[in-house]
């Protein structure tokens, strides 16, 4: 499936929209963008779970909650329209250092069956 953000990106995969905006928007000191679709009851290749890892000093100060409303707002069009699921994990880099650079693993799907 492709994402028509024609003016601004060209034509991109979903995924690829997700890294350019997080990446624009958060400066991030590490990003990574998991595509987990084939983790649930969906058709192959769709791109519709996505588990975002974010290492940013904009989060410093800031609340969790807060945290993730920026990245909502970062990604609001792909959520509305394209996105079905996101898990969001965000840290400044003293906290991503005491997680060991590790975020949590995120569990299958149980939700029906392929």
């Amino acid at each position: 499936m492709l994402v028509r953000n024609i003016g601004i990106y060209g034509e991109m995969m979903i995924q690829e929209v997700i890294e350019t905006k997080l990446s624009d928007f958060f400066k991030p000191l590490h990003l990574q963008v998991l595509n987990e679709s084939y983790m649930h009851n969906v058709p192959d290749g769709s791109e519709s779970h996505f588990k975002v890892v974010i290492v940013s000093e904009k989060f410093a100060g800031q609340r969790l909650i807060g945290r993730h409303r920026q990245v909502n707002q970062v990604l609001a069009d792909e959520l509305a329209n394209h996105i079905h699921a996101l898990s969001i994990h965000v840290y400044t880099l003293e906290e991503w250092n005491k997680q060991n650079q590790i975020a949590p693993d995120s569990p299958m799907c149980l939700g029906g069956s392929k």
